[in-house]
């Protein structure tokens, strides 16, 4: 297994998993046009070159990045592919000058063995008005926040 950049030839494979995801309503959906046009903002880790697990580093704003439509495909769960892309995600981060890493997500024993900690959603009004303002859930949302602080200096 190993990490690189998601390319044009992954998209296929990074939407149906996102899809399988989505579907069960554990994350939000993605159309095919976005997963294009962010590309370049997401990883993947590849077994016998067949997309196993994807994550996406979102810049929101000056020093705030979320972790992103982080997704493992089925048969491959409890192998260390989402560590290996939220550690990815948490080096990469400070190249960009992002202070804070955020999460909203139902898996918060897993953010949380990866040093992230309880946020309140309110005081991230980047990913609010950004992400938030379009969901569906918007009135009922159910995801927990969590941030990472990143020592970049």
């Amino acid at each position: 297994m190993r990490i690189s950049n998601a390319r044009t030839e992954d998209v296929y494979a990074i939407y149906e998993l996102i899809k399988y995801y989505s579907d069960r309503e554990i994350v939000l959906p993605r159309p095919l046009l976005s997963i294009y046009q962010q590309l370049q903002c997401l990883y993947v880790v590849k077994e016998d070159d067949k997309v196993v697990g994807v994550a996406g580093l979102h810049v929101l704003g000056r020093d705030l990045a979320e972790v992103r439509s982080l997704v493992v495909h089925p048969d491959h769960q409890g192998k260390g592919i989402g560590r290996i892309l939220v550690e990815h995600i948490i080096e990469e981060s400070p190249k960009l000058g992002v202070e804070r890493l955020i999460s909203l997500t139902y898996q918060v024993e897993f953010f949380k063995k990866l040093g992230f900690q309880m946020a309140v959603r309110d005081d991230l009004p980047e990913k609010v008005w950004t992400d938030c303002v379009n969901c569906p859930k918007i009135n009922n949302c159910d995801e927990i926040a969590l941030v990472k602080y990143l020592n970049i200096r």
